[in-house]
């Protein structure tokens, strides 16, 4: 039994460090070296997202909320130090997010079968997709 935030890990991670990624190097100007340092992973593994040969688990590009978060949290990435401690929460809020559009229960489902999305509304109150 797999709990959503394994699934977010899994499936979700990617696509927003992915979209980081690329605002990273679109907005602001970063190389792939240095977007990399930035999110913590290596330079080929910025390459896969911006090629998007990883990261496509899910399209999240469209959803305005969604994209804005994480337009703000590159620009503090491209702008200042942001902190581990900083950084945590910002993506949770994105995965938070995410959680409570129940952009995430097709994915769980998938990983999980005896999941039925109509009954668990898990994530989608607001009490229980607190986390981070």
């Amino acid at each position: 039994m797999l709990i959503p935030c394994e699934v977010a890990v899994k499936c979700v991670l990617p696509v927003v460090r992915a979209m980081i990624a690329k605002e990273l190097m679109t907005t602001h100007g970063l190389k792939q070296a240095e977007a990399a340092k930035l999110l913590g992973v290596s330079q080929p593994a910025i390459s896969l997202y911006y090629r998007k040969i990883r990261g496509k688990a899910i399209d999240l590009e469209n959803d305005r909320e969604i994209t804005l978060l994480i337009g703000d949290l590159a620009a503090l990435l491209a702008k200042t130090h942001l902190s581990y401690k900083d950084f945590v929460p910002k993506i949770c809020e994105i995965c938070r997010v995410i959680r409570a559009k129940g952009l995430l229960c097709k994915m769980h489902k998938a990983f999980d079968p005896s999941i039925v999305i109509e009954e668990c509304g898990l994530c989608l109150t607001s009490s229980l997709a607190k986390c981070g």
